[in-house]
């Protein structure tokens, strides 16, 4: 148990500039068309416990478990007073970067991104429902999902069986 925590530990370790240069040197980004719209139908809600103003939900016919080693997703933030964000999203599992290539508008349709870069996943409020997606259900042990059925089976059982998880006292959810 103690060398499982150290090496979640060692996994949290921020990576330094040199790390993240060597990773994405020879890196070449996938194309990616635009998904359709999220139906309620298809959303799979997940927990962040840290946030209980709002729930979170993936909408499961979006998931693409890029040959490219990208994760891409539609996540949906729904307020307890019922409003919605809605964002086509991206994580590099291997640089635990995350991207934000779409925002959805009120009539359905995508906006593009205005700033549609490949960022550290940092821990920003904002962040942390990426964050969970990463380390417990899309990029376990820092490891990218091979299948959107993979991600999907992961989301509706709450938590990948290979994901390292740990929560003060708590130990491994």
């Amino acid at each position: 148990m103690v060398l499982a925590a150290a090496c979640t530990a060692a996994l949290a370790q921020p990576k330094s500039d040199w790390e993240i240069e060597q990773e994405t040197r020879d890196w070449k980004e996938a194309e990616v068309p635009m998904p359709a719209y999220p139906k309620p139908e298809n959303l799979i809600e997940f927990e962040d416990v840290s946030n209980r103003s709002f729930k979170f939900f993936v909408d499961g016919p979006s998931l693409i478990a890029g040959k490219d080693g990208a994760v891409r997703y539609i996540l949906v933030a729904r307020s307890n007073a019922g409003a919605e964000n809605v964002t086509f999203n991206g994580l590099r599992c291997k640089t635990s970067a995350h991207k934000v290539y779409a925002l959805g508008r009120a009539d359905k349709t995508w906006a593009p991104a205005q700033d549609g870069e490949w960022k550290e996943l940092s821990r920003k409020p904002g962040a942390r429902p990426h964050q969970v997606l990463m380390r417990d259900f899309f990029c376990p042990s820092g490891i990218p999902i091979l299948s959107r059925d993979e991600g999907v089976q992961a989301l509706r059982e709450g938590i990948h069986p290979h994901a390292v998880s740990y929560q003060p006292g708590m130990g491994k959810r």
